[in-house]
Parts: C-alpha cells; sequence; structure tokens
C-alpha cells in the first residue's frame, strides 16, 4: 500500500468498476445505516446484510474467497465485489471516497 494513494489489493469475485463513498458496516445489524449507492465495506457477509448489499455499489471484504457469501450474492446482483483484503475494514473509514476496480482486484483511496 502507498501513503500517498493507499491502494488496497484482494481477489476479484465480481467484475466492475464504480467509485463512492465508504460505509464500514462491522455488524449486520447496522445494514440500514448504508445509503444507496454506498461502497459496503465489512469483515464478511452473510444473509443479514442482504439489506444493505442490495444498496451497495460495490462489495469490499477483509475475509472470504470466490465462494464466499459476499462472491456468490455480488454476482447474482451484478455489484463489482473484492474480498479476502485482510485490512478494508482497519484502512477505510465511513465517508472517505474510494474507486473499486474489481477488473484489477484493487481499491484505491481518492480523498
Amino acid at each position: 500500500m502507498n501513503k500517498d494513494t493507499p491502494i488496497i489489493k484482494g481477489l476479484i469475485a465480481s467484475v466492475g468498476k464504480v467509485h463512492g463513498r465508504v460505509r464500514v458496516l462491522l455488524a449486520a445489524e447496522d445494514s440500514n445505516l448504508l445509503e444507496e449507492n454506498e461502497i459496503l465495506v465489512t469483515k464478511r457477509t452473510s444473509v443479514d446484510f442482504m439489506v444493505a448489499i442490495k444498496k451497495a455499489a460495490a462489495i469490499v471484504t477483509d475475509l472470504g474467497g470466490i465462494t464466499s457469501h459476499a462472491a456468490i450474492i455480488s454476482r447474482e446482483l451484478g455489484i463489482p465485489c473484492i474480498v479476502g483484503t485482510e485490512i478494508a475494514t482497519e484502512v477505510l473509514k465511513d465517508g472517505d471516497l474510494v474507486e473499486v476496480d474489481a477488473t484489477e482486484g484493487i481499491v484505491k483511496v481518492l480523498s
């Protein structure tokens, strides 16, 4: 990760490229906090996160692989998704403007 332009790498779960504001959700109970077209950043998803997933422009997780819940649901819904970053919830903060490039498997902080 570069200090000037933080870049987080992970596995490509569902291709696509979007820009948006980050919403870090550490618990499914907080799913209602995610606004339409925000980037959902979480440790992992489960069925309990579906309220947030359906509004998300993209999904980024710390854990998981290409057969994880986030990966399968994002492909089904056509949402860009990067999984297995290990550090997304630690590095990204609510409101960060990011580019999720799920064709390259990177999340870049823009501001």
